[in-house]
């Protein structure tokens, strides 16, 4: 039986209209991989192209690389069998899904996170070219599509953790709106990991410390800087970070501000740059990039959307120091954003097992190989 979500929904929030577009026309020919730049000894490249929307990647036992797509209702496997790292398959495996921007790959199996439930495809790398079977391991979920796309993931408990987007830019929310949920799949209801999250779209965990990691982009309509996005970390279950009262950790809102205290609020880890709509991000687990990468974190920074001058557009490197706090937060890729014209937006991050990353773009339509190839750096 799925697991169904059962808490009260808050029937009276007042549901804001998202202002949504792409804010470029979208790339002509050829993508102009000369213009990201890169730190010295690094080198990006095509790995698939045509992968409609590509939001959150996978990665299958055998290589396949799952890949959700938020806008075209489909799911992706991209295979690069021969190994030349570059994809020469992409089959599209699901279709007309609602909002199936997230997915994850456990014990042999595929997940699929559409707004309102969560689709398992038992053995789905096995069954590549036919159809494949689907069960719903959890229903139920709010159906407000207003931040209500998924970002999936099992964690080192072999749980599955799933975020519950506020379905608004500011309201009041009750719960599962404004959380991150924990499944355990072999029965049992939903655990809340975190509250006061607005809208989630990336999640990891530090390999060093086993605790969870997490993107929150800030609300929108307080003008061009404020208030940052965060990176953020859960210490302790049922930690709060603030939303609807409280932005950045010592932002009160505007609106909602008397609903708690800043001093109640998990402050971020760090903050990022004001509406860059920091998304998908990883730990760096790889071999491969030099050492001051090793076990920091990669971030896809989708790109600002209203602010007068737009940030973002680009993948960012946060460092942690030797007791697990942030120490830098830099640029690490860029170049999608020229001028004010963008021509891609990074969303999510996946690092591969030779520890170069991949790089889905969903304006592009593509996922990017970025390697290091030696040299200074």
């Amino acid at each position: 039986m799925p697991i169904r979500w059962r808490g009260g929904l808050p029937g009276a929030a007042a549901v804001c209209a998202m202002a949504w577009a792409f804010l470029h026309s979208g790339p002509v020919g050829a993508l102009p991989l000369d213009d990201i730049v890169l730190p010295p000894g690094f080198r990006i490249a095509m790995y698939a192209e045509g992968v409609t929307n590509a939001r959150q990647m996978a990665l299958g036992d055998h290589g396949t690389v799952f890949v959700g797509s938020r806008s075209a209702g489909r799911v992706y496997a991209v295979v690069d069998a021969d190994g030349d790292h570059v994809a020469e398959d992409i089959q599209v495996i699901a279709s007309g899904l609602n909002l199936p921007s997230g997915v994850a790959f456990h014990e042999g199996n595929l997940y699929v996170g559409e707004v309102d439930q969560i689709t398992q495809y038992p053995q789905a790398e096995l069954r590549l070219g036919t159809p494949l079977p689907t069960r719903v391991v959890v229903g139920g979920l709010p159906d407000n599509r207003h931040h209500g796309w998924k970002y999936l993931g099992f964690g080192p408990d072999g749980k599955l953790y799933i975020p519950v987007g506020a379905p608004c830019n500011v309201c009041s929310v009750t719960d599962p709106f404004g959380t991150i949920l924990r499944l355990d799949l072999t029965g049992g209801g939903p655990e809340v990991v975190a509250r006061g999250v607005r809208n989630l779209v990336g999640f990891d965990w530090d390999p060093a410390t086993g605790k969870l990691w997490f993107t929150d982009n800030g609300r929108d309509n307080l003008g061009d800087d404020l208030p940052p996005d965060e990176l953020n970390r859960v210490d302790s279950d049922g930690d709060h970070f603030g939303f609807p009262f409280c932005h950045a950790g010592d932002i009160p809102d505007p609106a909602f501000g008397d609903e708690g205290s800043c001093a109640a609020a998990v402050p971020p880890a760090q903050r990022l740059g004001p509406h860059v709509a920091a998304i998908g991000m990883a730990f760096y687990t790889g071999t491969m990039f030099p050492e001051r990468y090793r076990g920091a974190i990669l971030i896809a920074e989708h790109g600002s959307w209203n602010r007068s001058r737009k940030i973002g557009y680009r993948v960012s490197l946060v460092t942690l120091s030797g007791d697990g706090a942030p120490s830098s937060y830099d640029v690490f890729a860029e170049g999608w954003l020229q001028g004010q014209n963008a021509w891609g937006r990074p969303a999510d991050i996946l690092v591969m097992p030779d520890g170069a990353i991949l790089v889905s773009d969903d304006a592009a339509d593509a996922i990017y190989r970025i390697s290091y190839e030696g040299g200074d750096e």
